[in-house]
């Protein structure tokens, strides 16, 4: 059987193939058939795996009654493991948001295409998941259960929105590229004019997208005092920092569909071959080092003081995470005197 080839696997084959090697992380076994998550799951339907409305406004509401659960948000370099409750949730035909202590989310709807319930033998038992995927096959947000968490209200939820058709199989989009960095040089002024008139970092996409520029081709034409490159390690010393002078955070990951949030401090951070690793006990991150090509210190100005964010990019121009100093009853001093102490590379700005 050839692997590299689209509908190259059939259901049957897949569940054959993944029988042999059930140990291999899903995401890895994969791609090393050829094919998506998404076709992964899917193949099992009938085999534990149930086929649910994914549309958000629908599933979210059923979300808190499953109790303390694990929120999983990542994507090609980062994955970003937030324990909490689904609570409370605002829905939204085009963005939709859970605002919750722990569990803090921004949702895209249009991007949640596939939702599968999940059901596999565990060494502590069953192992309950909900699984969305894009509809290009890639994950955009995944819901684990643990052991405290409500058994019963995932067989409601089950129940409540499986599909009618339950298909094992299926028709994929093709993947939509990364876009690349897109500046506009000679626009450099008037980005930095319209910069500086923010009161909001939510303005700030409008603004570029208006001078037909993004996020990561502002960033290369804005200069200094907006922007600073950085050293691709700077993630690595920022989180180190973050952690031993317990500095709180707010770490952004997220993919097209999906930003997953975490407010607060970190402890626990472990280096792991190319991966940086935050292990604390209701907050994971898992950040491939190697993948990070461009590391930005950007400051944008809003109506309560400037908002210093540290933002890492891949090879692509793909955006990896964001992370700011948390603002809720902190003080800004201790993240600004963090951020601005990362080393910058100079020949960037020369």
């Amino acid at each position: 059987m050839s692997d590299g080839h689209r509908q190259s696997r059939t259901p049957a084959e897949i569940r054959a193939l993944r029988a042999e090697s059930p140990k291999a992380r899903a995401r890895d076994f994969a791609a090393s058939q050829g094919i998506t998550e998404a076709e992964l799951v899917a193949a099992h339907v009938g085999h534990g795996v149930t086929a649910i409305d994914a549309t958000p406004d629908r599933l979210f509401p059923l979300l808190a009654a499953l109790g303390d659960v694990m929120a999983l948000t990542r994507n090609e370099s980062c994955v970003h493991e937030r324990r909490g409750v689904y609570d409370p949730f605002h829905a939204g035909a085009h963005a939709a948001m859970v605002l919750g202590s722990e569990i803090d989310l921004r949702i895209f709807p249009a991007h949640w295409v596939y939702g599968y319930a999940v059901e596999e033998a565990g060494e502590d038992g069953p192992k309950r998941s909900l699984q969305i995927f894009d509809g290009a096959g890639d994950a955009v947000h995944k819901v684990h259960l643990k052991p405290v968490s409500d058994a019963e209200a995932f067989a409601r939820l089950v129940a409540e929105l499986r599909l009618a058709e339950q298909g094992d199989a299926l028709t994929l989009d093709p993947r939509a590229p990364v876009e690349a960095a897109k500046a506009d040089p000679a626009r450099a002024a008037e980005l930095r004019a319209e910069w500086d008139k923010m009161t909001d970092t939510h303005q700030f996409l409008g603004l570029v997208r208006k001078l037909k520029m993004n996020r990561l081709g502002a960033y290369r034409v804005a200069g200094a005092p907006y922007v600073a490159p950085l050293a691709t390690n700077s993630v690595t010393m920022l989180l180190e920092q973050a952690a031993e002078k317990a500095v709180p955070v707010m770490i952004f990951v997220g993919n097209a569909g999906c930003i997953q949030i975490h407010g607060g401090p970190i402890e626990k951070v472990v280096p792991m071959g190319p991966w940086i690793n935050v292990m604390d006990p209701r907050f994971n991150l898992h950040l491939r080092t190697d993948h990070i090509a461009e590391v930005w210190r950007v400051e944008k100005p809003t109506r309560t003081g400037a908002a210093i964010s540290i933002e890492a990019f891949d090879a692509e121009g793909g955006l990896i995470l964001q992370i700011f100093g948390y603002r809720k009853d902190t003080p800004a001093e201790p993240w600004n005197a963090l951020a601005a102490s990362l080393p910058v590379l100079e020949e960037v700005m020369a």
